[in-house]
């Protein structure tokens, strides 16, 4: 990716990671790309099926659209408190699987 491949107008060397440059951080992608990835294996090993299903409709995971916590409660019959509440136990046990998994 940074070997010459090219000049410029005015001598300079062109690597191919210039050619291709558009004003995103390449390290920053694969980062979020691998932390994905462990998301959603995260999400079946250490969330029950009903925080499962909390996070994936608040968040709109598997490319679902994301709902308010209002509209969750609605859609599975309990209090937007208790969703609440589910979510951030759910939230905990991912963080901790992200805190004692390496890369």
């Amino acid at each position: 990716m940074n070997e010459p491949v090219e000049t410029d107008k005015d001598g300079n060397a062109l690597t191919l990671i210039d050619l291709i440059d558009d004003g995103v951080d390449i390290h920053e992608q694969v980062d979020l790309l691998i932390r994905s990835k462990q998301l959603y294996r995260f999400l079946d090993k250490c969330l029950d099926s009903r925080e499962l299903d909390i996070i994936i409709y608040r968040y709109g995971l598997y490319g679902r659209k994301p709902h308010t916590q209002s509209e969750t409660a609605a859609r599975l019959g309990i209090s937007r408190s208790y969703v609440s509440r589910i979510e951030k136990k759910a939230i905990e046990k991912l963080k901790r699987m992200y805190d004692t998994t390496p890369f």
